[in-house]
């Protein structure tokens, strides 16, 4: 008797491995199977979603450090009579090089593999945030939290996760960015309290303690689950239906950082880009994430209540985020862009007059509304990358990413210097309020990469 050939089902994105066969008849015995039976295949988790779990873990673990320095600012200057510039001036540094290091970074995960880059930035900011237990100076919070925690947090900031949804996913890309994205915002969920709780009851010192703690636990899950391509482990990206053999290293990463920054700076794409990246983070990272509870304080507002609604933004975060990373799958990111930014910039014009000793309806409905709008915005610009720079869009977006911490980084400074100057933070919410808006114009300038028309035979 002749076999019947074994028949492959079709691999579905959600599976690995699954392959049904059609048996040949068996003889029918009291120990044998139903004649022509077809075994069940074993249905098992594509590996791309365990690297997005690992991934999603340490960026919140890694969120920890970000909690922190806007409930340094009274203690430091109570305890040591730093001005808040100076202060600022650390947190500025930390933000800028955040920002730098991230296009570096994505061509070193590209040389040495992600694994080790991140479980080296992990160490890094555990050293940074531990050696600031000690410091007595105001240049060595510039060096540990500004020098080492920046270098350490650049080196896995969101280019980590461009370079993940890159190399593991075909599908689903924008769902995914939008998951790892919210990872900031539930590790600020995790920890501002937390850390906040401790600095009021214990001290600043535990609190930068448990910062180091935090990014030190992350680093198992990262060296035994991260793996730095599908084909490491012998599968195809999620969703992709041939099989992607990994690209052998490349040397010369700063070169080929440098190159790509050179060859996306000749359209005016990137610039666009760059622009209203920089207000996000001006927005965002560098004014409320730096300076909502010191404005808070002001006003009468304690700290620990003010570092609980700063948590609460981080759980509409997640959700926005989350959401944003499903409209960009079906909605222009260019549209997206401008309504996140046009609302953005209408909310913190609302801001000065909200606050004030105690919570009320207003003031919630702010931290709702901005909370949806966090980072929203950071999927639909990983997705313009995408679609103008090809292969290089992660370090594309790495160098797009550094303009947004440099943005960050000059408010987080200068917000602390109208502090000290004017008495008062309410200049700087109008300003960020007017560039939110100027930004949601810049998002409608973005062209729309041409698609190139199929080629059609002529017959001759």
């Amino acid at each position: 008797m002749a076999l019947r050939p074994l028949v492959a089902r079709d691999r579905d994105p959600d599976t690995e491995g699954v392959t049904q066969t059609s048996q040949p008849p068996a003889p029918v015995t009291g120990d044998s199977p139903t004649p022509g039976a077809v075994r069940r295949p074993r249905l098992r988790v594509h590996r791309a979603w365990t690297v997005a779990l690992v991934t999603f873990v340490t960026l919140v673990g890694a969120a920890a450090f970000a909690s922190l320095p806007g409930l340094l600012i009274d203690p430091l200057h109570t305890e040591f009579g730093w001005s808040r510039g100076m202060i600022g001036l650390a947190v500025s540094v930390n933000l800028a090089l955040y920002g730098l290091t991230a296009p570096f970074a994505a061509a070193l995960m590209d040389r040495f593999g992600m694994r080790t880059v991140v479980a080296c930035a992990l160490a890094t900011i555990a050293l940074g945030s531990g050696l600031t237990v000690w410091m007595t100076q105001s240049w060595q919070l510039v060096l540990c939290w500004g020098l080492l925690v920046g270098l350490g947090s650049g080196s896995m900031a969101l280019a980590f996760a461009a370079t993940v949804t890159n190399r593991w996913f075909v599908a689903r890309r924008g769902f995914v960015t939008g998951i790892l994205t919210a990872g900031g915002a539930a590790g600020q969920l995790v920890f501002l309290p937390l850390l906040s709780w401790i600095t009021e009851h214990h001290g600043w010192r535990p609190a930068a303690a448990t910062v180091s703690l935090a990014a030190l636990a992350v680093v198992p899950f990262v060296w035994f689950l991260l793996r730095d391509h599908p084909a490491d482990v012998g599968l195809a990206p999620y969703g992709a239906t041939e099989f992607v053999p990994k690209p052998a290293p490349g040397a010369g990463s700063a070169l080929r950082a440098l190159h790509a920054l050179r060859d996306a700076s000749r359209t005016g794409t990137f610039w666009l880009l760059a622009g209203t990246f920089a207000i996000c983070g001006a927005s965002t990272n560098g004014l409320v994430k730096t300076h909502f509870v010191p404005a808070a304080h002001d006003h009468g507002l304690p700290v620990t209540t003010a570092a609980s609604l700063l948590a609460v933004i981080g759980i509409f975060d997640i959700a926005g985020t989350v959401a944003s990373g499903w409209f960009t799958d079906r909605i222009s990111p260019r549209r997206l862009l401008a309504i996140y930014y046009g609302l953005r910039g209408l909310s913190l014009m609302f801001l000065p007059m909200l606050l004030s000793d105690s919570i009320h309806p207003p003031m919630v409905l702010f931290i709702v509304f901005y909370g949806l709008d966090w980072v929203a915005t950071v999927p639909p610009t990983i997705a313009l990358c995408r679609e103008h720079y090809g292969e290089n869009s992660a370090i594309v977006f790495g160098w797009v990413l550094a303009s947004h911490q440099v943005g960050a980084a000059l408010v987080a400074y200068l917000g602390g210097v109208a502090r000290d100057a004017l008495g008062s933070y309410d200049v700087v919410w109008y300003t960020s309020g007017a560039l939110c808006g100027i930004a949601a114009l810049m998002s409608l300038v973005i062209r729309r990469r041409p698609v190139a028309a199929p080629a059609v035979a002529v017959a001759g």
